[in-house]
Protein backbone atom coordinates (compact mmCIF):
# COMPACT_ATOMS: atom_id res chain seq x y z
CA UNK A 1 0.00 0.00 0.00
CA UNK A 2 1.14 3.83 -0.34
CA UNK A 3 3.03 5.36 2.61
CA UNK A 4 0.72 8.19 1.71
CA UNK A 5 -2.30 6.51 2.23
CA UNK A 6 -1.09 3.94 4.72
CA UNK A 7 -2.20 6.18 7.66
CA UNK A 8 -5.13 6.23 10.62
CA UNK A 9 -6.43 9.86 11.62
CA UNK A 10 -6.55 10.59 15.54
CA UNK A 11 -8.54 14.23 16.11
CA UNK A 12 -8.60 16.10 19.25
CA UNK A 13 -12.19 17.16 19.91
CA UNK A 14 -12.01 17.49 23.80
CA UNK A 15 -11.48 20.06 25.88
CA UNK A 16 -13.32 22.88 27.76
CA UNK A 17 -13.05 25.95 25.48
CA UNK A 18 -12.83 28.12 27.80
CA UNK A 19 -12.12 31.19 25.80
CA UNK A 20 -15.13 30.71 23.91
CA UNK A 21 -17.03 30.66 27.16
CA UNK A 22 -17.34 27.06 27.21
CA UNK A 23 -19.14 26.15 23.63
CA UNK A 24 -19.04 22.81 22.09
CA UNK A 25 -15.97 24.33 19.42
CA UNK A 26 -15.71 21.90 17.25
CA UNK A 27 -19.37 21.84 16.24
CA UNK A 28 -19.32 25.46 15.91
CA UNK A 29 -20.33 26.32 12.46
CA UNK A 30 -17.38 27.69 9.79
CA UNK A 31 -18.53 28.31 6.67
CA UNK A 32 -22.04 26.32 7.13
CA UNK A 33 -20.29 23.31 8.01
CA UNK A 34 -18.74 22.53 11.73
CA UNK A 35 -15.10 22.81 12.23
CA UNK A 36 -15.11 19.00 12.84
CA UNK A 37 -16.36 18.20 9.71
CA UNK A 38 -13.80 20.82 7.77
CA UNK A 39 -10.84 18.97 9.59
CA UNK A 40 -12.15 15.34 8.79
CA UNK A 41 -12.89 16.50 4.72
CA UNK A 42 -9.13 17.19 4.48
CA UNK A 43 -8.24 14.00 5.20
CA UNK A 44 -10.39 11.40 3.30
CA UNK A 45 -7.79 8.54 3.06
CA UNK A 46 -7.82 7.74 6.43
CA UNK A 47 -8.06 3.96 7.07
CA UNK A 48 -9.26 4.92 10.59
CA UNK A 49 -10.64 7.69 12.18
CA UNK A 50 -10.86 8.08 15.76
CA UNK A 51 -12.54 11.50 17.46
CA UNK A 52 -11.83 11.54 20.89
CA UNK A 53 -14.37 13.54 22.76
CA UNK A 54 -18.11 13.88 23.28
CA UNK A 55 -19.80 11.91 20.65
CA UNK A 56 -21.39 13.99 18.18
CA UNK A 57 -22.86 13.87 14.41
CA UNK A 58 -20.13 13.55 12.42
CA UNK A 59 -20.36 13.88 8.17
CA UNK A 60 -18.70 10.61 7.86
CA UNK A 61 -18.36 7.69 9.99
CA UNK A 62 -15.71 7.54 12.68
CA UNK A 63 -14.33 5.97 15.95
CA UNK A 64 -15.74 7.65 19.18
CA UNK A 65 -13.09 7.59 21.86
CA UNK A 66 -12.48 9.37 25.42
CA UNK A 67 -9.47 10.29 27.33
CA UNK A 68 -9.30 8.78 31.14
CA UNK A 69 -9.33 10.64 32.90
CA UNK A 70 -11.84 12.65 31.28
CA UNK A 71 -10.74 15.94 30.30
CA UNK A 72 -6.82 15.14 31.05
CA UNK A 73 -5.64 17.02 28.51
CA UNK A 74 -3.89 16.34 24.79
CA UNK A 75 -2.01 13.74 25.83
CA UNK A 76 -4.17 11.49 27.53
CA UNK A 77 -6.33 12.34 24.76
CA UNK A 78 -3.44 10.97 22.30
CA UNK A 79 -3.00 8.18 23.99
CA UNK A 80 -6.76 6.87 24.14
CA UNK A 81 -7.11 7.75 20.44
CA UNK A 82 -3.89 5.70 19.18
CA UNK A 83 -5.62 2.66 21.45
CA UNK A 84 -7.93 2.51 18.02
CA UNK A 85 -5.28 2.74 15.33
CA UNK A 86 -3.45 0.10 13.27
CA UNK A 87 -1.77 1.68 10.47
CA UNK A 88 2.02 2.49 10.48
CA UNK A 89 1.58 6.44 10.33
CA UNK A 90 -1.16 8.84 12.23
CA UNK A 91 -2.32 12.14 11.78
CA UNK A 92 -3.14 13.85 14.61
CA UNK A 93 -5.36 16.92 14.22
CA UNK A 94 -7.08 18.99 16.53
CA UNK A 95 -10.77 19.45 15.40
CA UNK A 96 -10.62 23.59 14.85
CA UNK A 97 -8.57 24.14 12.03
CA UNK A 98 -10.95 25.68 9.75
CA UNK A 99 -8.91 26.26 6.63
CA UNK A 100 -6.48 22.45 6.66
CA UNK A 101 -6.31 21.08 3.12
CA UNK A 102 -6.04 17.62 1.76
CA UNK A 103 -2.90 19.43 0.05
CA UNK A 104 -1.29 20.21 3.49
CA UNK A 105 -2.04 16.70 4.79
CA UNK A 106 -0.49 14.85 2.07
CA UNK A 107 2.30 17.25 2.70
CA UNK A 108 2.66 16.05 6.26
CA UNK A 109 2.02 12.48 5.57
CA UNK A 110 5.22 12.83 2.82
CA UNK A 111 7.27 14.59 5.08
CA UNK A 112 6.41 12.07 7.81
CA UNK A 113 7.32 8.88 5.51
CA UNK A 114 10.21 9.87 3.25
CA UNK A 115 12.41 12.63 4.81
CA UNK A 116 15.48 11.01 6.76
CA UNK A 117 17.00 12.49 9.59
CA UNK A 118 20.48 12.93 11.10
CA UNK A 119 22.93 10.18 10.57
CA UNK A 120 22.18 7.22 12.52
CA UNK A 121 24.43 4.53 13.98
CA UNK A 122 26.91 3.55 11.04
CA UNK A 123 26.73 6.70 9.54
CA UNK A 124 23.18 5.83 7.74
CA UNK A 125 20.33 8.53 7.86
CA UNK A 126 17.81 7.49 10.85
CA UNK A 127 14.20 8.21 9.69
CA UNK A 128 12.55 10.86 11.41
CA UNK A 129 9.86 10.07 13.98
CA UNK A 130 7.36 11.97 11.92
CA UNK A 131 6.43 15.89 10.69
CA UNK A 132 4.71 19.07 11.99
CA UNK A 133 3.47 22.14 10.87
CA UNK A 134 5.24 25.18 11.59
CA UNK A 135 3.72 28.61 11.52
CA UNK A 136 4.78 31.69 10.31
CA UNK A 137 5.91 32.71 13.56
CA UNK A 138 8.30 29.51 14.00
CA UNK A 139 5.86 28.13 16.60
CA UNK A 140 5.41 24.01 16.00
CA UNK A 141 2.31 22.78 15.59
CA UNK A 142 2.10 19.23 17.45
CA UNK A 143 -1.59 19.28 16.88
CA UNK A 144 -1.37 19.64 13.00
CA UNK A 145 1.00 16.41 12.45
CA UNK A 146 1.99 13.04 10.92
CA UNK A 147 3.51 10.50 13.14
CA UNK A 148 5.27 7.53 12.58
CA UNK A 149 2.84 4.88 15.12
CA UNK A 150 5.55 3.14 17.09
CA UNK A 151 7.60 5.79 18.12
CA UNK A 152 5.14 7.61 19.06
CA UNK A 153 3.50 4.73 21.46
CA UNK A 154 7.55 4.43 22.73
CA UNK A 155 7.56 8.37 23.26
CA UNK A 156 4.26 7.96 25.29
CA UNK A 157 4.57 5.25 27.14
CA UNK A 158 7.91 6.84 27.95
CA UNK A 159 6.30 9.92 29.60
CA UNK A 160 3.49 7.63 31.46
CA UNK A 161 6.59 5.77 32.88
CA UNK A 162 8.39 9.01 34.25
CA UNK A 163 5.13 10.86 35.45
CA UNK A 164 2.93 7.96 36.59
CA UNK A 165 0.18 9.37 34.33
CA UNK A 166 -0.37 11.85 30.96
CA UNK A 167 -2.86 13.55 32.38
CA UNK A 168 -2.41 17.21 32.64
CA UNK A 169 0.82 17.47 30.67
CA UNK A 170 1.45 19.63 28.43
CA UNK A 171 2.39 18.54 24.08
CA UNK A 172 6.19 19.83 25.24
CA UNK A 173 6.74 16.94 27.24
CA UNK A 174 6.22 14.89 23.62
CA UNK A 175 8.07 17.08 21.65
CA UNK A 176 10.64 16.38 23.97
CA UNK A 177 11.18 12.84 23.03
CA UNK A 178 10.50 12.62 18.99
CA UNK A 179 12.61 13.39 15.94
CA UNK A 180 10.34 15.61 13.92
CA UNK A 181 10.65 17.11 10.72
CA UNK A 182 9.18 20.83 10.31
CA UNK A 183 6.63 21.61 7.31
CA UNK A 184 6.21 25.31 6.84
CA UNK A 185 3.04 26.82 6.33
CA UNK A 186 3.70 30.17 4.65
CA UNK A 187 0.29 31.43 3.89
CA UNK A 188 -0.42 31.06 7.73
CA UNK A 189 -3.96 29.32 6.71
CA UNK A 190 -3.82 25.28 7.28
CA UNK A 191 -2.62 26.43 11.10
CA UNK A 192 -4.97 29.09 11.16
CA UNK A 193 -6.76 27.98 14.80
CA UNK A 194 -10.08 28.68 16.49
CA UNK A 195 -9.75 29.34 19.72
CA UNK A 196 -11.51 32.48 20.61
CA UNK A 197 -14.83 34.25 19.10
CA UNK A 198 -12.81 36.82 17.55
CA UNK A 199 -10.65 33.91 15.23
CA UNK A 200 -14.37 32.21 14.64
CA UNK A 201 -15.50 35.36 13.29
CA UNK A 202 -12.07 35.76 11.63
CA UNK A 203 -12.49 32.72 10.05
CA UNK A 204 -16.08 33.13 8.80
CA UNK A 205 -15.08 36.22 7.25
CA UNK A 206 -11.97 34.83 5.65
CA UNK A 207 -14.18 32.02 3.68
CA UNK A 208 -16.61 34.83 2.43
CA UNK A 209 -13.33 36.85 1.00
CA UNK A 210 -13.87 37.56 -3.06
CA UNK A 211 -11.08 34.87 -3.90
CA UNK A 212 -12.38 32.23 -1.75
CA UNK A 213 -16.06 32.34 -1.58
CA UNK A 214 -17.17 29.92 -4.23
CA UNK A 215 -15.08 27.32 -3.89
CA UNK A 216 -16.27 27.43 0.16
CA UNK A 217 -19.21 27.52 -1.23
CA UNK A 218 -19.49 24.40 -4.09
CA UNK A 219 -17.65 22.80 -1.21
CA UNK A 220 -20.32 23.17 1.36
CA UNK A 221 -23.07 22.35 -0.87
CA UNK A 222 -21.42 19.10 -2.26
CA UNK A 223 -20.33 18.36 1.44
CA UNK A 224 -24.18 19.02 2.15
CA UNK A 225 -25.56 17.27 -0.34
CA UNK A 226 -23.33 14.25 -0.29
CA UNK A 227 -21.54 14.37 -3.62
CA UNK A 228 -17.94 13.73 -4.51
CA UNK A 229 -18.45 15.35 -8.19
CA UNK A 230 -15.43 17.73 -9.36
CA UNK A 231 -16.44 20.98 -10.26
CA UNK A 232 -14.22 23.17 -12.22
CA UNK A 233 -15.60 26.36 -11.16
CA UNK A 234 -14.11 28.26 -13.63
CA UNK A 235 -15.72 26.19 -16.49
CA UNK A 236 -18.72 26.02 -15.21
CA UNK A 237 -18.89 30.17 -14.88
CA UNK A 238 -17.53 30.48 -18.02
CA UNK A 239 -20.89 28.29 -19.47
CA UNK A 240 -23.34 30.74 -17.21
CA UNK A 241 -21.77 33.50 -18.53
CA UNK A 242 -22.44 32.55 -22.61
CA UNK A 243 -26.01 30.72 -21.48
CA UNK A 244 -26.93 34.47 -19.94
CA UNK A 245 -25.46 36.16 -22.84
CA UNK A 246 -26.29 34.39 -26.22
CA UNK A 247 -29.52 32.76 -24.65
CA UNK A 248 -31.20 34.85 -21.24
CA UNK A 249 -30.48 35.15 -18.17
CA UNK A 250 -32.17 32.64 -16.69
CA UNK A 251 -30.88 29.95 -18.76
CA UNK A 252 -27.58 30.39 -17.12
CA UNK A 253 -28.44 28.37 -13.53
CA UNK A 254 -30.81 25.98 -15.30
CA UNK A 255 -27.92 24.89 -17.83
CA UNK A 256 -25.09 24.45 -14.86
CA UNK A 257 -27.98 22.40 -12.83
CA UNK A 258 -28.42 20.13 -16.10
CA UNK A 259 -24.85 19.72 -16.17
CA UNK A 260 -24.47 18.64 -12.76
CA UNK A 261 -27.35 16.17 -13.19
CA UNK A 262 -26.17 14.64 -16.08
CA UNK A 263 -22.59 14.12 -14.71
CA UNK A 264 -24.28 12.42 -11.92
CA UNK A 265 -26.43 10.42 -13.74
CA UNK A 266 -24.34 9.53 -16.70
CA UNK A 267 -21.12 9.56 -14.93
CA UNK A 268 -19.33 11.73 -17.39
CA UNK A 269 -16.97 14.11 -17.21
CA UNK A 270 -17.98 17.66 -15.56
CA UNK A 271 -15.50 20.07 -18.37
CA UNK A 272 -16.70 17.65 -21.21
CA UNK A 273 -20.34 18.55 -20.40
CA UNK A 274 -19.64 22.06 -19.82
CA UNK A 275 -17.74 22.38 -23.17
CA UNK A 276 -20.48 20.81 -25.08
CA UNK A 277 -22.89 22.99 -23.77
CA UNK A 278 -20.85 26.42 -24.35
CA UNK A 279 -20.76 25.46 -27.96
CA UNK A 280 -24.23 24.96 -28.17
CA UNK A 281 -24.74 28.67 -26.06
CA UNK A 282 -22.38 29.88 -28.92
CA UNK A 283 -23.99 28.42 -31.74
CA UNK A 284 -27.61 29.34 -30.38
CA UNK A 285 -26.33 32.93 -30.14
CA UNK A 286 -24.51 32.64 -33.56
CA UNK A 287 -27.91 32.33 -34.97
CA UNK A 288 -29.33 35.25 -32.83
CA UNK A 289 -26.92 37.63 -34.35
CA UNK A 290 -27.10 36.21 -37.96
CA UNK A 291 -31.14 36.79 -37.81
CA UNK A 292 -30.43 40.30 -36.56
CA UNK A 293 -28.23 40.86 -39.51
CA UNK A 294 -30.41 39.44 -41.93
CA UNK A 295 -33.22 41.51 -40.66
CA UNK A 296 -31.20 44.92 -40.81
CA UNK A 297 -29.85 44.08 -44.51
CA UNK A 298 -33.50 43.58 -45.82
CA UNK A 299 -35.50 45.38 -43.76
CA UNK A 300 -39.01 45.77 -44.52
CA UNK A 301 -40.15 48.99 -46.06
CA UNK A 302 -43.56 49.88 -46.68
CA UNK A 303 -45.36 49.07 -50.11
CA UNK A 304 -46.41 51.97 -52.09
CA UNK A 305 -50.25 52.46 -52.22
CA UNK A 306 -51.80 50.70 -55.11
Amino acid sequence: MNALTDHDLVVLAGGAARRLGGADKPALSVGGRPLLDRVLAACPDAATTVVVGPARPTARAVVHALEDPPGGGPLAALDAGLRHTTAPTVLVLSADLPFLTAATVRGLLAAATHTPGAAGPGGSPAPRDGAMLRDTSGRDQPLVAAYRAEPLRRALARIRAAHGSLAGLPLRALLAELALEPVPDPTATASFDCDTWEDISAARARIREHGNVLDEWITAVKAELGIELDVDTAALLDLARDAAHGVARPAAPLTTFLIGYAAGRQDRDVQELADRAAALAHRWAAEAEGASDAGGATGTEAKPAE
